[in-house]
């Protein structure tokens, strides 16, 4: 089906299905990953294997999107965003129909890194395809929606998983993204129009591609591995140590090749730069909420059915903010908002830091809304100033950019935040040991989260400070002369 290409230009209404098409494929791709999370005791039990193995069905699929996403966002620019993402659809759909029939954990791992594949795709030319034909005027509302997407997804991932795994088992954690995936894939078809490639006439840099991938995958499973190792392995330091380099090796090569992968260039542009940062530091801190399950269930004593249900709040209320702020954000602008974002997010971690042994259900609840505020205030008109400083022959790079972020925050801050928490857990704790943080007294882990807690607002502080710099840096360069 050929269709006329959108131009942001013209309001094309036609932009509304587009973003109902990519909103599917983004609740699709979140919802799967907290739907598997909910799903890894009954894979531990059902596959006869152990908890460090079954790491991997999440590693293999988390490492493959790090590693290939600003490749994926480039191959986009050069050759079409809908066609490559109707690809990276049918094989993220055929990997989760590989994944549910899965004979043992070996292939379930390996399914899973097939379905990664597919969905580097989709997360890396999503948001690209969704700046592409909507207006710089609308952009934030657009984005905010996808936020929103994003946020239900999180949400309804706990319970609808313990729905399917009771009922069905947990084959249906994967086969339920079959006809879903399906139907996402008609409605891309069906409506979304033809856009054609904005990166015409150059060469897929095959070169930088090989190094950024080897970089970023080094360091996505160093990163992983010091959860289990601890930094002073040789293997995560050998890791860390080849991602480092890699990444000055990489940037070498950007800089001598004709059409390079990642335009250098677009980081000297402040506001690219500063946004991409602040998502970054967002992602890293966001990580604190590994925490919140240990409290809940060793300190408060919850099922795991509750505790699920509390942990919805905080996505719940990023799902009804977010649409709002992207909609302020075209209005009044990214800064303001980003930076209001930044200080009730970390006036958020405050409030976690201040759990006790006692604290109500109410409580915890309302301890959790200003966390959840401050989040889907922030990311909107985070996303559309990055997403809005990139030309449109860099969307797709622009995106996956964007997308890495979100991994690599996670996958960093998750051995930094769990650190700082076993740190904390043992200061109160004399005679403990890291290995049984699990067992510690309601006491010492009680004061886990409040040291946890309160070091993530410190760095959620130093964001706002750094976005609050940026805009002073921003304005003066906008008033100077000429």
């Amino acid at each position: 089906m050929h269709q006329d290409p959108i131009t942001p230009e013209s309001s094309d209404p036609r932009r509304w299905g587009v973003l109902a098409a990519m909103g599917l494929g983004v609740f699709m791709a979140t919802l799967d990953m907290s739907v598997v999370t909910v799903a890894l005791p009954s894979l531990v039990q059902d596959l006869h294997t152990d908890l460090a193995t079954i790491q991997w069905v999440l590693i293999s699929y988390s490492l493959v999107i790090t590693s290939l996403i600003i490749g994926a966002g480039r191959f986009g620019d050069m050759h079409g965003k809908k066609r490559l993402y109707l690809g990276g659809l049918g094989i993220f759909t055929l990997g989760s129909l590989l994944s549910g029939l899965a004979p043992n954990v070996g292939w379930l791992i390996a399914f899973r890194s097939l379905q990664g594949l597919g969905a580097v795709v989709t997360q890396a030319l999503g948001t690209a395809i969704v700046t592409e034909v909507f207006p710089a005027g609308e952009r934030g509302r657009a984005l905010g929606v996808i936020g929103a997407v994003v946020a239900v997804g999180l949400a309804s991932g706990p319970p609808l998983g313990g729905l399917l795994i009771g009922a069905v088992g947990w084959r249906a954690v994967f086969l339920v993204n079959v006809p879903v995936g399906i139907f996402t894939g008609a409605m891309v078809l069906r409506l979304v129009p033809r856009l054609p490639a904005a990166a015409t006439g150059q060469r897929f840099d095959l070169a930088g591609a090989v190094v950024l991938m080897s970089a970023l995958g080094s360091l996505a499973l160093g990163l992983t591995l010091v959860q289990t190792r601890g930094f002073g392995d040789p293997v995560v330091t050998g890791l860390l140590a080849l991602g480092a380099v890699g990444l000055v090796v990489f940037v070498l090569v950007e800089k001598k090749v004709r059409h390079p992968m990642l335009e250098l260039a677009l980081f000297k542009n402040l506001s690219f730069s500063l946004n991409l940062t602040l998502g970054l530091s967002v992602f890293v801190v966001q990580a604190s909420s590994l925490v919140i399950p240990f409290f809940l269930q060793l300190v408060q004593g919850f099922s795991t059915a509750r505790m699920g249900l509390l942990m919805m709040v905080v996505p719940v209320v990023m799902g009804l903010s977010s649409p709002i702020s992207g909609a302020l954000s075209d209005r009044l602008g990214t800064r303001w908002l980003s930076l209001i974002g930044l200080v009730i997010m970390s006036l958020g971690c405050l409030a976690y830091a201040g759990l006790r042994q006692d604290t109500s259900v109410a409580e915890f609840i309302l301890r959790s809304v200003p966390y959840g505020l401050g989040m889907g205030i922030f990311l909107s008109p985070n996303n559309s100033a990055i997403m809005g400083a990139a030309s449109r022959r860099q969307l797709g790079v622009a995106s996956g950019l964007l997308a890495l972020s979100r991994t690599l925050g996670v996958t960093s801050g998750v051995p930094i935040i769990g650190a700082i928490y076993t740190a904390h857990v043992l200061a109160a704790w004399p005679g403990g040991s890291g290995g049984e943080v699990a067992a510690a007294p309601t006491t010492a882990l009680v004061a886990g989260v409040a040291g946890a807690y309160s070091v993530a607002a410190v760095g959620i502080a130093l964001a706002a400070g750094l976005c609050a710099v940026g805009w002073f840096f921003e304005r003066r360069r906008r008033a100077a002369p000429g």
